[in-house]
């Protein structure tokens, strides 16, 4: 595939992710305490088994997407002390890393039975900021230069 395609997939799953966890956190968030209790449930378990399905395609294409773009600047991060861009790829690929294992958080706590309505609206917070970084990041790899 060549990078401009991966370039364009890895932008659109991105926004499709992005997009999905801005909906849970901005949105329906401040609608739940407003629908009363067992439509706020029926809603979260709608939502979470839609997203669900679709999230798993959406990470698929946004994870395989950024590592075949990694592998087109693999110069870069075979040093990435040695210029701003592969610092900055380095650190979007840290906070990417760091996005995969909180969502397996998400899925442990789940299949455990230790989700709490607390826990989930955090994670998913702490989630959310940590792709909010890796746009600004994205970005600032084509503009930051040291």
């Amino acid at each position: 595939m060549t990078y401009s395609v991966l370039h364009v997939v890895h932008l659109l799953a991105a926004i499709f992710f992005i997009g999905t966890l801005f909906v849970e956190v901005a949105i329906l968030a401040r609608i739940r305490p407003q629908l009363g209790e067992s439509v706020a449930q029926q809603l979260d378990r709608a939502v979470g088994a839609r997203s669900r399905v679709v999230l798993h395609w959406v990470v698929l294409f946004v994870y395989g997407a950024g590592i075949g773009l990694a592998w087109f600047h693999r110069q870069a991060l075979a040093e990435p002390f040695a210029g701003s861009f592969g610092m900055l790829l380095s650190l979007k690929i840290l906070l990417a890393v760091g996005v995969f294992f909180t969502f397996g958080l998400v899925a442990i706590l789940l299949r455990s039975g230790r989700m709490t309505p607390a826990r989930y609206r955090a994670i998913h917070w702490a989630i959310f900021l940590q792709m909010v970084g890796i746009v600004v990041l994205a970005k600032a790899m084509f503009y930051v230069h040291w």
